[in-house]
């Protein structure tokens, strides 16, 4: 019998293993080609980084030899999952949830090897869940939970404690219905482990105790740790909120840019997390960090390594490129009206007519002021005198200039910036 790659040595180096229900389950991956899988909540059309890690999961999985299935709450996104909710989550149509699932697989097709002998298989649990006569289910798979131990589940016992109407008996019966999801793919795929977040042990060890119970068989949770940032703010968001996946959601530049912005407290643990490097680099790009933080080479590495994996190596290179120049030596020249305008989407815009370049209209003192990067024509020119004004990444001194077409960039644009982080957006045409 063949030796596998050990999968879960590799997830321990990394700091992603936090809890297995047997240790019999390191025997499993051991001897056998392993079925295993993790699901995602189609209540969006696009994963989040967030997401992130239990795709990458499964990609270290297939890689290790073993058979990832990736499944897709079409049916349980019916209903949701009260873990880690303060309040009752807005309940999805049939309509929306297929064309959420839709996305997903496109998205997940990016990590995983959906043909060959060992291809990743997606399912949706809509399938057999929206099919399931309610006696029956009550009848059959009911009998096998306690409402007291039930109750006890943090994801229950915490909104029955916070919140004013406790918890409705849709989302209550979510732990049921996730276990009889590790049920069906046993039956279906002999499917034996199922992965994902520390959150989730509750309802995993259900599905295996469903399993021993009706089936006389042996199934396996294993979880990871939920991600944390080192400053104690949640992790996947930025200041244009969720970091998505999805490219037209989050441009390549803002998703660089996110990790590329990592705490040096968080750099070493999110390369374990979110990237293919051995753990033997990157233990060599946290010692670099250490000797020099303020080259941020920890921080370079990840950023272009995720953007990679994610959006490919031309959309990466792109996001570097953008990145030298505007904080950088380079030429703003060099960018594309795709690329300014990913750079700066969230930074204020002022829609101006062409006609006005070269005009006493296009002075920079009054375009400082009408923007509102400064409150007064007259405190606009002594910040412009004092050399704290930029346009287009070059310190603009003289209060009497007039932006002209020499200044324009490509689509139209003119960048102001005072100081080193305010920006705002002129766009001519």
């Amino acid at each position: 019998m063949t030796t596998r790659t050990p999968f879960l040595k590799d997830l321990e180096a990394r700091g992603l293993l936090h809890q297995v229900s047997d240790p019999a389950v390191s025997a499993l991956f051991a001897e056998e080609r392993v079925t295993a899988y993790i699901g995602f909540d189609p209540s969006a059309a696009s994963l989040h980084v967030g997401s992130l890690l239990p795709a990458l999961a499964l990609a270290r999985l297939q890689r290790a030899g073993h058979r990832p299935v990736a499944l897709v709450g079409g049916g349980t996104g019916l209903i949701g999952d009260p873990s880690g909710k303060t309040a009752e989550r807005t309940l999805l149509d049939r309509d929306a949830v297929a064309a959420n699932l839709a996305g997903i697989r496109g998205q997940l097709e990016r990590f995983l090897d959906f043909s060959g002998p060992g291809a990743a298989t997606m399912v949706d649990n809509g399938d057999w869940l929206c099919a399931l006569p309610l006696i029956d289910f009550l009848r059959d798979v009911g009998k096998h939970f306690s409402v007291n131990a039930m109750i006890q589940r943090d994801s229950v016992r915490l909104r029955l404690a916070e919140r004013e109407h406790g918890i409705s008996y849709t989302e209550f019966s979510y732990m049921l219905l996730q276990a009889y999801d590790f049920l069906a793919l046993y039956d279906r795929l002999g499917c034996k482990v199922q992965l994902g977040g520390s959150d989730q042990w509750g309802n995993i060890v259900s599905g295996a105790d469903l399993i021993r119970r009706m089936r006389g068989g042996q199934a396996f949770a294993v979880t990871m740790p939920l991600v944390t940032k080192a400053d104690g703010t949640k992790f996947g968001k930025s200041e244009a909120g969720n970091v998505w996946l999805d490219a037209g959601l989050t441009s390549p530049y803002e998703f660089y840019q996110f990790w590329l912005n990592t705490d040096d407290g968080d750099v070493g643990k999110y390369l374990k997390f979110f990237t293919f490097l051995d753990v033997s680099h990157i233990a060599h790009l946290e010692a670099e960090a250490a000797r020099a933080p303020q080259a941020r080479s920890a921080q370079r590495a990840l950023a272009a390594e995720v953007t990679s994996l994610v959006h490919g190596a031309e959309a990466c290179r792109r996001a570097q490129q953008t990145t030298e120049v505007l904080f950088g030596e380079g030429d703003w020249r060099t960018l594309s009206a795709e690329d300014i305008e990913a750079a700066f989407a969230a930074a204020p815009r002022t829609d101006l007519a062409a006609g006005l370049l070269g005009t006493p209209d296009a002075d920079l003192v009054a375009l400082l002021a009408t923007s509102e990067l400064y409150p007064s024509r007259g405190q606009a020119r002594k910040q412009v005198e004092a050399g704290a004004i930029s346009v287009n990444g070059v310190t603009a001194r003289d209060p009497a200039r007039r932006l002209s077409a020499v200044d324009v960039l490509a689509g139209g644009y003119v960048v102001l910036r005072r100081g080193k982080k305010t920006f705002h957006v002129l766009r001519f045409g």
